[in-house]
């Protein structure tokens, strides 16, 4: 078996943004303030134009040359020609002001990154919005004394003893005050303009569901985080789009079953009413659970089944700090296969009016699931690579993984449940 893990240098992550496709430099430098400026080697960048994220890059530095120069150069020849992704159903102009927000954090005993994602969110620059950290299944009280003391009275603690991330969402759920309700993880660094821009669309749009925002590494500094993002990573691209159940769109023809083109749970939000409505996120899904994932997945194809409609804005970034360790690299390569067919069981036990929609696009969804695993080699340099595009290196060893985690997906789903039976959701528990 193909385990040997591959030699990939570090990769320098910065940002670099642009008055124009090819204007004048505004501004260079590291990703995260803590980062080391950048230097010469291989650097990837998210390029802005006037603050507005709209591609990223990989290129080299050589030696002796200035990194600011060597990757506008890179960025101008890339977008040169090209004008920023539009999307001909966007929403209108929002009407009224913005919708008050609850942001959810679920977290197990990583107080320090915790107090990173905190640290980024306190200073986002949406008007009305409260966060809540739920504590999943704590075993000591790190997290608590971290909350209560660090940030008293700026951030609400809850605690949820059944481990899980779904629960401990619908935790959040249950004691969130907002319209709109957003989560991400403790592992991200939120840009600041990210709750506006990820919530201002439900007041422009009374029928959207669910946002979804872009996800981008914080650092490449190992194989693991390198191959995860030559994998397609969690990025959705930059084209804003939104995604209607009375329209779905015609170059996705596994509509709404490929709901990881939608987002990802690091990065999203919905409106409080919708969500509460479809029973929020099934507890037998999730990290935490034998399913192992797919709790986002289940949210965004119930919310759309409901008649809702889901809109992508990649204005909406977050930086995710990638696990580092090989290790980690194959866990999360068959927890991303158990997921994705652990989410489809639980669609069919939980909705079983979309099974004859789904029967009909099992062939192609087979296909398509043996195309996103697929091994592929890694002759040439190894880059971060753009989501879906499925021409960058993926050993044959996290392939294997991620096929043989898809096959257990069902049966983690089913022990999932066992689990969680007689259980009362959250929100039950407190009508008690």
């Amino acid at each position: 078996m193909d385990t040997h893990v591959p030699q990939l240098p570090p990769i320098q992550v910065t940002e670099l943004d642009l008055d124009g496709p090819e204007g004048a430099v505004l501004s260079f430098g590291p990703a995260l303030e803590a980062a080391e400026p950048a230097a010469d080697g291989d650097v990837y960048a998210l390029v802005r134009l006037r603050g507005r994220p709209v591609a990223t890059i990989v290129c080299h530095v050589p030696p002796g040359e200035d990194p600011a120069t060597t990757v506008a150069a890179a960025a101008h020849a890339h977008l040169k020609g090209t004008r920023p992704a539009g999307d001909d159903r966007t929403a209108g102009p929002a009407d009224g002001p913005p919708p008050r927000v609850s942001v959810v954090i679920a977290t197990r005993e990583r107080a320090d990154q915790l107090a990173r994602a905190l640290d980024s969110l306190l200073v986002q620059d949406h008007p009305g919005f409260e966060i809540v950290v739920v504590d999943n299944a704590p075993v000591t009280g790190a997290t608590q004394d971290l909350v209560e003391h660090k940030y008293a009275d700026r951030v609400r603690y809850a605690r949820e003893a059944v481990p899980g991330l779904a629960i401990a969402h619908n935790r959040g759920v249950a004691v969130a005050e907002g319209e709109v309700i957003a989560f991400t993880d403790d592992d991200v660094v939120a840009d600041r303009q990210w709750l506006s821009a990820l919530t201002a669309p439900f007041a422009a749009d009374p029928g959207l569901g669910c946002t979804t925002g872009l996800i981008l590494p914080a650092k490449l500094g190992t194989p693991a985080q390198i191959l995860l993002e030559s994998h397609g990573g969690f990025a959705k691209g930059f084209a804003p789009r939104t995604y209607d159940p009375a329209d779905p769109p015609a170059d996705e023809p596994l509509f709404p079953f490929t709901a990881g083109s939608f987002g990802s749970g690091a990065n999203m939000a919905f409106r409080a009413s919708a969500l509460r409505a479809i029973g929020g996120f099934d507890p037998a899904t999730g990290t935490g659970t034998p399913a192992r994932g797919g709790d986002d997945l289940y949210a965004f194809v119930s919310v759309l089944a409901a008649g809702h409609r889901l809109r992508y804005t990649p204005e909406a970034l977050v930086w995710h700090h990638h696990r580092e360790t090989w290790r980690d690299l194959t866990n999360q390569a068959y927890g991303y296969g158990a997921g994705l067919t652990a989410y489809l069981t639980a669609l069919l036990v939980r909705r079983p009016a979309l099974l004859p929609a789904l029967l009909r696009k099992l062939p192609r969804g087979l296909a398509h699931a043996r195309t996103i695993t697929a091994h592929r080699d890694s002759e040439g340099a190894v880059v971060p690579g753009a989501h879906g595009a499925q021409d960058h290196p993926w050993p044959r060893h996290l392939s294997r993984l991620e096929r043989r985690g898809m096959l257990a997906g069902p049966f983690g789903y089913a022990r999932a449940r066992r689990r969680v039976r007689g259980v009362p959701l959250p929100w039950d528990r407190d009508n008690r």
